[in-house]
């Protein structure tokens, strides 16, 4: 759904914001970044970085970006259900009884963690699932366990974000998404 003028907004809407816009990603360094962090992207937001790597502080930088850096994107997703589990007495009844000793908590937390679908930072703590991949996951926004859907597919999202018209239909509904749409029904 995604095209080059669409992308091309978007490309001219972040320069204008003062966000830096490199050359996209080769085939070679989606690979090498995809076997680094052990997920493909889906192939909408793999079309926009083909064209192009929006580099800020609040993107990640998948080519120069510091691997500890990266990685602690996608871990603040995992370690901000763990805060919440201590802190706000989170647990998800999926998960069973929950252990007493916070550690054994932690530890079933991220095993299902590990089950969902990989969540790959766009912007700030903007997420996308990495599964299906596929045109049209949605995008959430994750503080801890606040998981609300940000966009019902990438390029509404991108539209809203970086204010500009999005000339395509947005989904009705977003696209159910193993324990993250789940996260999402428990806030609305």
């Amino acid at each position: 759904m995604i095209n080059e003028s669409f992308i091309t907004t978007y490309f001219e809407h972040l320069r204008s914001s003062g966000v830096s816009v490199q050359k996209g990603l080769s085939d070679e360094e989606f690979s090498s970044v995809e076997n680094r962090f052990g997920f493909q992207f889906p192939p909408d937001l793999k079309s926009i970085l083909k064209l192009g790597l929006p580099v800020s502080k609040k993107f990640p930088d998948w080519r120069n970006g510091d691997a500890e850096e990266i990685q602690g994107r996608f871990d603040r997703v995992t370690d901000g259900i763990c805060f919440d589990i201590e802190h706000n007495n989170f647990w998800m009844e999926e998960w069973g009884a929950k252990p007493p000793i916070f550690a054994d908590a932690f530890a079933v937390a991220r095993s299902y963690i590990k089950l969902a679908p990989r969540l790959i930072p766009i912007f700030v703590h903007r997420y996308i699932p990495a599964e299906p991949n596929e045109i049209g996951n949605p995008v959430f926004s994750i503080v801890q366990t606040d998981i609300i859907y940000y966009g019902m597919d990438l390029a509404s999202y991108l539209s809203a974000e970086f204010k500009f018209t999005n000339p395509f239909p947005i989904p009705s509904k977003p696209k159910n998404i193993r324990l993250w749409s789940k996260l999402e029904e428990l806030n609305s």
